[in-house]
């Protein structure tokens, strides 16, 4: 597995996805992604026994230090509260209900996805 020791996270992604990737640059170019250690699911040869291709393809995945896969919201919301400028929304979703809803949100933008990616496939160069 393609992990970093001082890494905090580890951010699997669909790089074949261009809406994927946008994203992940996004956070790339942010102040803490030093801590973050991404891996392109669609290209790496090992995520973990416990994390099949088709399943980290299929939904968004990050790994904790201690080794908990969190899926969803709920791995966005770690991502968050690593990077400064994002707190204020892993603090958010911190209220009661609010990664509940978030999740939700997360599960009805999924089958819009494909649409989405070839929207966001337009804007690359």
């Amino acid at each position: 597995m393609n992990t970093d020791q001082a890494s905090e996270l580890t951010v699997y992604f669909d790089g074949s996805c261009p809406l994927c990737t946008l994203e992940i640059d996004h956070y790339k170019r942010q102040s803490g992604a030093q801590k973050l250690c991404f891996v392109d699911a669609s290209s790496s040869p090992d995520l973990g026994s416990d994390l099949p291709r088709e399943t980290a393809l299929g939904r968004f995945h990050v790994r904790e230090a201690n080794g908990a896969l969190l899926s969803g919201a709920r791995g966005f919301v770690a991502i968050w509260s690593i990077l400064p400028r994002w707190r204020w929304a892993a603090r958010l979703a911190g209220l009661p209900a609010v990664t509940p809803l978030l999740e939700v949100a997360y599960r009805g933008f999924l089958p819009l996805r494909p649409w989405l990616a070839r929207i966001a496939a337009r804007r690359l160069p």
